[in-house]
């Protein structure tokens, strides 16, 4: 390991049973940061981005996605994936909050961003924060949420009196 820290450039042969640890090693290893890992498809970068958060922990791990859809078609990529791949884009554009290790599907870095990723700010609420619940509503369907009476699905939001519910593009649940 010590002759490829450090260096420019670098091969190194590793099977694929080896791929989490060498990559954690050279992440750890390295002054750079990220490391970027293209792998040929989604399934190996979901399955080697849970190996190496096992490795790394899960904050120092990120997926980069591909989108689900050709360009040619007539239907938009799914939330989550847009909501992964904005929140990848916002993670690494801050040193602070830059993961060790982000891994993509080859697929997913050569498809676009879109103008208005690259600018895109996350909306950040703690406990205990005061916000105007009509203001809110508007900055969600502003950056594409759905208004609905009732949340169910990512992307959606629904306003009942002072309450706002938002199903967060990349959460799990509402």
């Amino acid at each position: 390991m010590d002759r490829i820290v450090g260096r420019s450039t670098s091969v190194l042969a590793v099977s694929e049973p080896g791929w989490a640890p060498s990559i954690a090693a050279l992440a750890v290893g390295s002054e750079r940061a990220p490391v970027l890992v293209a792998v040929p498809t989604s399934t190996e970068a979901e399955r080697l981005q849970r190996d190496l958060a096992v490795l790394l922990g899960e904050e120092q791990v990120v997926a980069f996605p591909a989108w689900e859809t050709l360009p040619f078609e007539r239907i938009s990529p799914s939330i989550e994936t847009m909501g992964r791949r904005l929140e990848t884009m916002w993670l690494l554009s801050d040193p602070a909050t830059a993961p060790k290790v982000v891994v993509a599907p080859v697929r997913s870095l050569i498809q676009r961003l879109g103008p208005e990723g690259v600018d895109a700010e996350p909306i950040v609420i703690g406990s205990g924060d005061m916000v105007d619940p009509t203001e809110l509503m508007h900055r969600l369907v502003e950056i594409g949420y759905r208004r609905e009476p009732q949340v169910e699905h990512r992307g959606e939001v629904a306003i009942r009196g002072s309450i706002v519910d938002v199903f967060p593009s990349t959460g799990d649940t509402g």
